[in-house]
């Protein structure tokens, strides 16, 4: 497939055309040249005002539901889902039926990018059956393709087994991710613990919940001298406690969601179940304490935490709906309509560089020769995610039919270009 992509701005802070408006010729996954008034005979042209090209944008926790789950998310659903979002490369989460905690499914997910426009990566677990109790064999499932490892939905309760993993995945440089929460405190909460809460008569979900766990958590890398990404980090305490890690030298990265940057607890006023969401959404405080820590570099990456959740688990009371929001493709819109005027360097690090960078996956930068993995956007246009529109199987996301700034032309991967035109 040749492609020609007419007048499209370069953001690409390690390509010579950065900040740059060039024409750009793809030819056989490759992109072969890049100048100005370029023509080329049967290329698919691209041309829309406005139009920004980077490197393929990368998640790093998505919930596909594949094997066992598949009727809120196949790979196939959830990679349509993605490349509407902008991603080329997803982290898929191992809490399957059964469980991501061994090397055949880990390669079995691997597998399903053959023909996919989105590079699947599968995250290992790292407890078998995420149970918490015994290690799997995580150098096996690293031979096999696992990106990093976590237990997803079912964090590491244990500090000695979590030790343990640090200091067995130190051996390869691997990395562990891990959502912050002592499941002991605040088990049955639904939303955060506060004043909204006690107005909506809820049970609450402490912040301590979170802060606990991570401060463990930063002493345990403290101690293994190892590698660990904190995901879905909600409030202003956490991200101090990062900060300072990260001052003192420790390997310790971070990922926030979009809902997290775009909502907090007041939105639940409503009880609109889309928002029942594990972490919850905490105090405005904390929202805007997130916001910068977008604004000041402590937050590393975006990270949809994409829990798609069929009609029935949503379309009920509060209580009963379970936890997760569909989310990635409203990613950027929501990021973009916060963020207007973020610098295109710093959108491009959150969105694709420093998750490379962080999980060593080969970095494709827009120049002649390189391999052709990239997304389209605008950051001009708005837009508006409609029902009728969605990739994904479920559509349990609080984004919809919301106007928002910014829009996702397409991407290219994998030899495919898809687009949301």
């Amino acid at each position: 497939m040749n492609i020609l992509l007419k007048q499209v701005l370069i953001n690409d802070p390690h390509s010579p055309y950065h900040g740059q408006v060039q024409d750009i010729l793809i030819v056989d996954n490759k992109i072969q040249k890049i100048g100005a008034q370029l023509t080329a005979d049967n290329a698919t042209i691209v041309q829309e005002e406005g139009l920004e090209v980077s490197a393929g944008w990368v998640d790093i926790f998505a919930h596909f539901g594949d094997p066992g789950f598949e009727f809120n998310e196949t790979f196939a659903s959830g990679a349509a889902a993605a490349a509407a979002g902008g991603y080329t490369r997803v982290f898929t989460l191992p809490n399957t039926k059964p469980v991501t905690d061994n090397k055949s499914l880990v390669e079995y997910a691997a597998g399903q990018s053959r023909h996919l426009p989105v590079t699947i990566h599968p995250l290992g677990a790292i407890t078998q059956k995420t149970e918490g109790k015994e290690l799997a064999e995580m150098y096996d499932m690293r031979n096999s393709g696992a990106i990093a490892f976590t237990d997803g939905l079912s964090p590491v309760q244990s500090a000695g087994l979590l030790v343990k993993a640090l200091q067995y995945v130190k051996a390869f440089d691997g990395v562990i991710i891990q959502i912050p929460i002592d499941k002991t405190i605040g088990h049955t909460g639904l939303m955060n613990e506060g004043i909204i809460s006690t107005q909506l008569g809820l049970p609450g979900l402490p912040d301590i919940a979170e802060i606990s766990m991570l401060k463990r958590d930063i002493d345990l890398v403290r101690y293994s001298g190892s590698r660990m990404h904190f995901t879905g980090i909600t409030t202003k305490t956490s991200l101090d406690l990062i900060k300072a890690a990260k001052l003192e030298g420790l390997s310790i990265t971070c990922s926030v969601t979009p809902y997290h940057l775009f909502f907090c607890d007041e939105d639940l006023q409503g009880y609109d179940t889309n928002l029942k969401v594990n972490p919850p959404l905490r105090s405005r405080a904390d929202m805007m304490a997130l916001r910068n820590g977008i604004l000041d570099g402590t937050i590393d990456c975006m990270a949809s935490h994409h829990f798609p959740q069929d009609w029935d688990h949503k379309t009920c009371e509060f209580e009963y709906a379970k936890f997760g929001m569909n989310a990635l493709e409203s990613v950027f819109a929501a990021f973009n309509e916060l963020f207007p005027e973020i610098s295109n360097e710093r959108l491009v690090e959150l969105f694709s560089l420093n998750a490379r960078n962080i999980f060593s996956i080969p970095v494709t930068h827009i120049q002649e020769n390189a391999a052709a993995e990239i997304t389209l956007y605008n950051r001009k246009k708005q837009s508006a995610l409609e029902k009728q529109n969605v990739k994904s199987k479920s559509h349990n996301n609080a984004f919809l039919n919301k106007a928002l700034q910014g829009k996702v032309w397409g991407t290219f991967c994998n030899g495919q270009l898809t687009t949301n035109q």
